[in-house]
């Protein structure tokens, strides 16, 4: 449906929603309530909601812990030491994979900083980083550390591509012309595939073909990506990439990480890595050999056994993602983001400030929105009327309208919220 037929009436939302083949899911999740009201939740984007199936898959990692004890590793019903082996399938269909390129383990930071052992590789020449400008602080602070560990200055050692004086978004070009000019000085592209500030994809295709030809590796943080937009990580031949699991995906607060490695750096023994038991082929785990004998997939990364009380949450939830598939998915994200678009036009057109989405056109399910003239204040009321969203300062509110949970009359009465606490300055 093009933006120029919607209509910001609650007749019309309540229509879209009938018609929405993906609307009977929302009764697959867990809602925080204010005012005895099921919120408006655009926060899917910090932290996904809780699937109302998710804690029968934690009742039965209890459950077997609590009869079988030591013997759960092997006898459960989902034995716990291959218990992230499950997730395999269904990820690689997440972010365009095959099942070896993928593995779950430890948190996001954690796993780009164990991925740039092997990826970031510095040399006399070729010792540059090339990322975004003002990445998430986590990645800034993980690359100046890694360029610190092998004796060199962030300052040399880190190209970020800057917006242009006036724009809130990255151009493609600009960042295809810095890596042409930083060249065979380049090691390692890592960029956010999502900004997480304004929203943006990143056209990651091109990018990591531009890095490649100049003989760069290339990985992305996928933190905002996973869950959220089109993803085909080994066709576009990404070196590696690493998510978090709790926001799109939906696995629970501060929960396991996933990885990719392309199939061409797996079943390497002379790749640089940091090993451990977990990392070892499995025929031979238990014979407790000195020589580290590495898995021929992505689980050869692995360190320690997986935390499967955090694992149970992420399977529970990409069930979900297996029964409605990606497709679904995304298809709902383009017209919900862009109703939610269009409502704010409407809004806007009714009330005495401007609203100014930052956000490109090149997007997933979120609107990063300057509320000109407002502040705080207008922030604080939305939260206390039942509107769950992200403030940035000085006057940025992140909106993320999940599809799995998220309605379009969502997005009709948060319009409304908008304007009641507006006007009532």
């Amino acid at each position: 449906m093009e933006i120029l037929s919607y209509q910001n009436t609650l007749a019309f939302a309540n229509q879209l929603d009938a018609d929405d083949p993906l609307a009977k899911y929302r009764s697959e999740f867990h809602y925080p309530q204010v005012n005895g009201k099921d919120v408006i939740y655009f926060t899917g984007n910090s932290l996904g909601l809780q699937p109302r199936r998710t804690q029968k898959f934690v009742d039965d990692v209890m459950k077997d812990w609590r009869e079988l004890a030591v013997e759960g590793h092997f006898y459960a019903e989902k034995p716990w030491w291959d218990y992230h082996e499950r997730l395999a399938k269904g990820l690689g269909r997440v972010v365009g994979a095959s099942p070896e390129e993928i593995s779950v383990m430890n948190t996001l930071t954690v796993n780009l900083h164990l991925l740039m052992v092997s990826f970031y590789r510095p040399s006399q020449k070729r010792y540059k980083i090339l990322c975004e400008e003002k990445a998430f602080p986590s990645d800034q602070y993980m690359l100046q550390s890694q360029v610190r560990f092998h004796g060199l200055d962030p300052n040399e050692a880190i190209v970020e591509v800057k917006k242009r004086d006036g724009e809130h978004f990255w151009r493609t070009e600009d960042i295809l012309n810095t890596i042409e000019t930083v060249g065979d000085e380049l090691a390692l592209i890592l960029i956010g595939g999502v900004n997480y500030y304004n929203g943006q994809v990143f056209d990651m295709k091109e990018i990591t073909k531009a890095g490649k030809s100049v003989g760069a590796f290339v990985g992305w943080d996928l933190a905002h990506a996973a869950g959220n937009i089109e993803l085909k990580l080994h066709d576009w031949d990404v070196d590696f990439a690493a998510w978090c699991s709790y926001k799109y995906m939906n696995s629970g607060p501060g929960n396991a990480s996933g990885i990719f490695i392309h199939a061409r750096h797996l079943g390497k023994t002379d790749i640089p890595r940091f090993e451990g038991w977990w990392g070892t082929k499995k025929e031979t785990r238990f014979l407790m050999q000195p020589q580290f004998d590495p898995i021929e997939t992505a689980d050869a990364w692995q360190l320690s056994n997986p935390p499967v009380l955090s694992v149970a949450p992420y399977l529970a939830s990409l069930e979900l993602f297996d029964e409605v598939g990606m497709d679904a998915l995304l298809e709902k994200q383009k017209k919900i983001v862009s109703y939610l678009e269009f409502v704010l036009q409407e809004i806007d057109k009714e009330v005495d400030s401007t609203f100014e989405v930052i956000t490109p056109k090149e997007r997933g399910c979120q609107l990063s929105v300057f509320l000109h003239g407002e502040g705080r204040t207008l922030f604080d009321y939305l939260m206390k009327n039942g509107v769950i969203t992200d403030w940035r300062e000085p006057n940025v509110i992140r909106l993320g309208p999940a599809p799995f949970y998220c309605s379009y009359s969502d997005m009709y009465h948060f319009g409304q919220i908008l304007k009641e606490g507006i006007l009532s300055k």
